[in-house]
Order: C-alpha cells, then structure tokens, then sequence
C-alpha cells in the first residue's frame, strides 16, 4: 500500500475508472448479445433501436481507447447486414 497521499488517491481514481471501462465493455457485450437475440427472433424494430445504441456505445468504447476502431466498425457492419437481410 503507498503511503503518499497523492498515490493513495491515484490508487481510487484508477480503481474507479477501471471499474467505469469495465462496465462500458460488458455494457457494449450485452447489447450485442441482444441485438443478435432480437435478429435471430425476426424482431425488426426492437433489433433497430438496439442497434443505434450499440452504436453509441461502440463510439463510446473507441474513444475511451477500450477497444480498436477496426473492431467496433467490424461489429457495426456485421449487424447492420443482419438488420438489412431481415428487412
């Protein structure tokens, strides 16, 4: 444990966005799982409106340095296309 003061608060602020990436990464994990269930069901609107937000999220991710840019526009693309083949 450091006994510094300014590496005691280094050592929460880390912690707490560690904690925030973790949860926009499991976030961005769970609305695709979703928007796949939502394809897979043939539900058109409801795989539309999740999509805009893994989008969101995605975008999110990227700027948070969480994940490639590649990557996210990989996984954008793929949905979009099972959304389009749906309609």
């Amino acid at each position: 444990m450091a006994n510094i003061k300014s590496s005691k608060k280094a050592i929460k602020v880390i912690a707490k966005k560690t904690e925030n990436n973790h949860e926009l990464k499991a976030r961005v994990k769970n609305l695709i799982k979703e928007t796949e269930k939502a394809i897979a069901n043939n539900d058109c609107e409801k795989a539309s409106l999740l999509f805009k937000d893994v989008q969101k999220y995605l975008d999110q991710a990227v700027g948070k340095g969480l994940i490639h840019s590649n990557t996210s526009d990989r996984q954008k693309s793929r949905l979009s296309l099972k959304i389009k083949n749906m309609k």
